[in-house]
This record gives C-alpha cells, sequence and structure tokens, in this order.
C-alpha cells in the first residue's frame, strides 16, 4: 500500500527529488555555472509536484517518503503557462533561475513533439517525476513506486509513457516491460534522453 502525497508533504517530497537527481547528467549540465544549485533543484522538482498534485497524482512508498512519482493523464502532459499557473508552478520561475527556466523550453521542446507524436490518439499515463533518495536506492523502493504506476496503467487500460537521461534506466525500465520508441538529442545540452512506452497487456 503506498502513501498518497499530499499538499503539506511537497517540500519534502521536492527535496527527495531534488537529492535523487544530484549526479543527473542532465540536469547538472542545465544548470551547469549557476549559483545556489540545490535551491534551484528543490524549486524545479517542487513545480513538478505541485503539478502533479494539481492534475495527477503523486505516490510515496511510505509516509517517510524514501521516494517519489508523479503521474498525469496523457492530456495533461504538456506543462503550459495556464496549467502552470493553476499548479502554483508559475511562481517558481525565479527560485529555477528565469534564464534557465525560459532555456528549457527550447531544450525540451523535441521531447513534447515527440510524445505528441508517439502518443496521438492514445489513452496514456504520464510519468512527470520520479527518484529515489540516493541513500535509500537499491532497496526496493523505486520497483515499488514503478510497479504501482504500472499496475494502475494495467487496471485502467493505459500505456504508460516517460523519458529517461541514462541508458542505466533504460535497462531498468526495459526489464519492468517498457520498449524504446526513440533515442534523441537534446539542444543546446547536448544529451541524449530516451523516450519509452509500456503497452498494458489487457
Amino acid at each position: 500500500m503506498l502513501y498518497r502525497v499530499q499538499k503539506r508533504d511537497i517540500v519534502r517530497a521536492s527535496k527527495v527529488l531534488a537529492d535523487a537527481f544530484q549526479r543527473d547528467p542532465l540536469w547538472n549540465k542545465i544548470y551547469e555555472g549557476e549559483p545556489n544549485i540545490e535551491k534551484r533543484f528543490h524549486a524545479f522538482f517542487e513545480g513538478g509536484v505541485r503539478y502533479c498534485l494539481k492534475y495527477g497524482e503523486v505516490y510515496a512508498p511510505s509516509k517517510n517518503l524514501e521516494g517519489v512519482i508523479g503521474l498525469v493523464p496523457g492530456k495533461y502532459a504538456d506543462m503550459n503557462a495556464w496549467r502552470a499557473i493553476r499548479s502554483g508552478t508559475m511562481s517558481l520561475g525565479m527560485r529555477m533561475g528565469l534564464k534557465t527556466a525560459m532555456k528549457m523550453g527550447t531544450i525540451f521542446k523535441p521531447v513534447t513533439e515527440d510524445r505528441r507524436e508517439h502518443m496521438a490518439g492514445c489513452a496514456f499515463l504520464y510519468v512527470l517525476v520520479f527518484g529515489v533518495s540516493t541513500e535509500l536506492q537499491g532497496k526496493g523502493f523505486g520497483r515499488k513506486l514503478i510497479g504501482a504506476a504500472i499496475e494502475k496503467s494495467e487496471r485502467e487500460g493505459l500505456h504508460l509513457y516517460l523519458e529517461t537521461e541514462t541508458e542505466e534506466n533504460v535497462r531498468m525500465y526495459e526489464h519492468f516491460g517498457f520498449r524504446l520508441l526513440k533515442k534523441i538529442t537534446l539542444p543546446i545540452v547536448d544529451l541524449p534522453m530516451w523516450e519509452m512506452v509500456r503497452e498494458p497487456k489487457v
């Protein structure tokens, strides 16, 4: 039984995700040379948590928040300006760094376009955020979270879609039944990203 993350957990949940991604090549490249990187990481992931709480669901293995996964229905996969305002993420732009926040639009434009193309006419769940605290990785918490997302997608007959930044993660997701749709190179940062989907068995 998972713990459903609440509004009161937002700050803690964003810290868990920021910690989980502290060695991530993409996010370190995006924030390269920026001051107060830890603060900016927290702001970015707080935005993801807030968005998922507004338009989808956020779960943790327990109230201790060993890890966090945030899902939204496919129709809410794109975070436009109106949705950012409604979810309270727009106000985080200053903390994220305005220059970097604006740059992200260009960096992730091909990812957004590919997702629309891959999933056109298909009902799906989108894994917007997913991570486990570094000190707790390898203890089964990530397996529990992604397993629950798979169970939900199977129960509702929905595809499960995500992107990942490392080849190691690709192998992990393939183990869970995801298949690789496309590997792309992101503009500006010149780093790879893998786009993946898992079809329901029913």
